[in-house]
């Protein structure tokens, strides 16, 4: 009987099969969107207007003079 599981590694070569994998479906799709063109030719310009609305900074108030300070509270009832 043996101590416990065997556990064999098969290595990386699936890593690196994965990462070779996703490079190239990232190129197609950079292809396949437009962003690379192999004719170098033909492509679109694209003019992109944003309407924004004009925003304003709020007036800042105006100090004149400081606020009054607080009324003391009120003596407790007890008088103490």
């Amino acid at each position: 009987m043996s101590d416990g599981p065997t556990v064999v590694n098969s290595g990386s070569g699936g890593t690196v099969v994965a990462v070779i994998l996703g490079i190239i479906a990232i190129v197609v799709f950079l292809f396949f969107t437009g962003v690379i063109n192999i004719n170098g030719s033909g492509g679109k310009d694209v003019n992109v207007s944003v309407n924004t609305p004009k925003v304003e900074a709020p007036a800042a108030p105006s100090v004149s003079k400081p606020a009054a300070p607080a009324k003391p509270a009120p003596a407790p009832a007890n008088g103490g």
